[in-house]
C-alpha cells in the first residue's frame, strides 16, 4: 500500500507530532509519501489532483484550523472537509482527516504543550482508521 501524507504548512511544527505518529503507526503496513499545501484550504485540490494519479491507495491530511479574528474559521473548516469528503467520494480513493479546528487556541506556552501532544495522539489515531478502512474496503471488492 502506498499513502500520501499532506500537510498544510501553517503550524507545521505543532503538525510534525502528528505526521510523525502517523508514519509510526503505518510503519511495516504501507509506504508513505509527504507533500505539503501552503494551508488548509489548499488540501482538498491537493488531495483530488494525488487521488487521480492512480499511485495512492489512501490520502492523509493534517492541519490546524484556528481562528485568527479576521474571518470565521468555521467556514474554511467546512469547505475543507467537504472539499475532503467529495475528493473520496468523486475519486474512490479514502482520505482521512487529521485537519482539527480547536473551539479557543491561543499561542500561550499551555495550549502549545496541549496541542502538541494532542496532535501526536490524533495522527497515531488516523493512522490506525486507515489501515482499518483500507482493510475494510478490500474484504467487500470480492
Amino acid at each position: 500500500m502506498n499513502i500520501a501524507l499532506i500537510s498544510a504548512s501553517w503550524h507545521a511544527d505543532l503538525l510534525g507530532g502528528a505526521s510523525g505518529s502517523c508514519k509510526q503507526a503505518l510503519a511495516g503496513k504501507a509506504g508513505t509519501e509527504e507533500f505539503s499545501v501552503p494551508g488548509a484550504l489548499e488540501i482538498p485540490l491537493f488531495a483530488q489532483t494525488l487521488a487521480k494519479t492512480g499511485r495512492f491507495d489512501a490520502i492523509i491530511a493534517f492541519g490546524l484550523i484556528v481562528d485568527g479574528g479576521i474571518y470565521r474559521h468555521e467556514f474554511v473548516a467546512d469547505a475543507v472537509i467537504s472539499g475532503m469528503m467529495r475528493v473520496q467520494l468523486d475519486t474512490g480513493v479514502p482520505v482521512f482527516s487529521c485537519v482539527l479546528t480547536p473551539q479557543q487556541f491561543d499561542e500561550s506556552e499551555e495550549h502549545i504543550a496541549f496541542f502538541r501532544d494532542h496532535l501526536v495522539v490524533k495522527g497515531a489515531e488516523v493512522g490506525n482508521a486507515c489501515l482499518k478502512m483500507l482493510a475494510a474496503l478490500e474484504s467487500v471488492k470480492g
